[in-house]
Formats: structure tokens, sequence, C-alpha cells
């Protein structure tokens, strides 16, 4: 498989960790050495399951790099864009290879054997499109326990979202404008939720629908094949949204130097 990693974009001057990135990147904050975003390439470069790497939103003056062969790829303007830019770039190369790795910049704890996994999981069920890693909260704060993620509650579980998924390139053979609208609002949960359905909303707030029916509800109302992962690595959904959990991770990494 070949991976896009999303390293592009720039944060706002009143976020409270714009001092720390280079020009503004959250995906070049310095962590013990490293720009974050280099973490998530090495993971990707040590990685048995992964051919090709696309980095989305930097240069090749940036001083990012892999033993792999890597293509910078510049930003699209929105996350839907890199995504989409960066999965048919690795289709049009690699036209017998579908499924692509996606992964955020900053979550820069994951592991080779971490990536592995999640490529094991689309090997062994390749007819989905979407493979959406959830990590539970007892698996995050067992790993993470000060991390503060916000959780969504179903009837059976409670979950976060993971920053390393995969997608097939088929899902961009034809136009698919909530993609657009679900990415742009991936912060709003309401916002999103008035997308994939208010009767799904009301289900998931009242805890009375479990984690895979709402998938079903959700896959049937954006027409696709997909499916949520229970992964049981928390480091997956270890992003640095604040300070207290870039602290989190820098301490993490340290002490796997």
């Amino acid at each position: 498989m070949n991976a896009v990693v999303l390293a592009g974009g720039k944060m706002a001057q009143d976020d409270p960790l714009y001092p720390q990135g280079r020009e503004g990147s959250r995906s070049l904050i310095d962590l013990s050495g490293r720009p974050m975003v280099q973490w998530v390439i090495d993971a990707f470069d040590e990685s048995d399951a992964v051919s090709e790497l696309y980095v989305m939103g930097m240069q090749p003056e940036s001083g990012l790099h892999a033993a792999k062969p890597t293509h910078f790829l510049p930003d699209q303007g929105s996350m839907f864009a890199n995504i989409r830019s960066g999965v048919l770039q690795a289709a049009k190369d690699h036209p017998g290879s579908t499924k692509v790795l996606i992964a955020s910049g900053d979550i820069p704890a994951i592991r080779p054997h971490m990536v592995d996994w999640l490529a094991n999981q689309v090997s062994a069920d390749p007819e989905q499109m979407l493979y959406y890693n959830v990590i539970t909260q007892a698996v995050m704060e067992a790993r993470f326990p000060n991390a503060k993620r916000s959780y969504v509650r179903f009837k059976d579980v409670a979950v976060c979202g993971g920053d390393l998924n995969a997608i097939d390139s088929r899902l961009f053979t034809t136009e698919r404008p909530i993609w657009e609208q679900l990415t742009s609002a991936r912060k709003q949960p309401l916002k999103q939720a008035a997308m994939i359905g208010f009767d799904t909303l009301l289900l998931v707030a009242l805890r009375l629908v479990t984690l895979e029916r709402a998938v079903k509800k959700v896959c049937k109302r954006l027409a696709i094949q997909g499916k949520a992962l229970r992964c049981p690595h928390a480091e997956m959904g270890m992003d640095a949204d604040k300070p207290h959990q870039l602290e989190i991770l820098r301490r993490d990494l340290e002490n796997r130097l």
C-alpha cells in the first residue's frame, strides 16, 4: 500500500501552539529534535506494508526525508482536497493498488507495527471503501490517562476518532460534495450530524444505538461501504491539538529515544 501524510495547513495566530510551529505549521513543531510530522513519516518508512509516501503541503526543501520513495505535493487548500489529491496521485502512480493509508501529520507516537496492523485489517476485508479507526475510552485512557480527549458515547461503547485510516481511491472517481462538507465540519459534531441525519444524532445522543449500527446508518446515508475498526493502539488517536497534549507526546517520545 501507499501512504498519504497530511502535513499542510497553517495554525491561526491565536492558536496556543502557533509560536512553536515553524512558520505557523503544526506539522513542523519540534519534538525531541525532529519535526512532528517526521515521526509520522518514520513510522511509514519503517513499515513493511508501505511502498511509497505522498506528503501533502510540504516542499522537498522542508528537510523531511524517508528511505522509501517520497513525493511532495502542494497544499490544496482543505483537508478533503488534500486527501483527494494525494489518493488520486497514488492511484495514478500505482494503478494496481486502490487502497491508500492516510495519516494526519500530528500523530507522532504511531509506530511501524501499528501501520502494519491497519494494513492487515484492510487486507482481511478488501471490499470496504473506507476503514475508520476508533479508539475506545478505556484504551485511550490506559495509554494516555491525562490526554482529556473528547468521546462520542454509543449504547455499547465510548470512542474517539483515529487519525490514521485507509480509503479506496474509487471513492473519488465520482464527485461527492458531502465529503468536502464533512471534512470542513470535522470539529463541529452538530453540523456533521445534520449531514448524516438527525435521526442518527438523536439515537447517539440518547445512547440508543450501538457503534456498529451507527456506522451502518451513516454508510447508507453516504452510499458507501465502510467500517469502523476498534483500534487497540491509542497512538493513532493521540494528536497534538492542545498544549497539554503536545507535552504528553513530547515526554512520550523522549522516553522512546
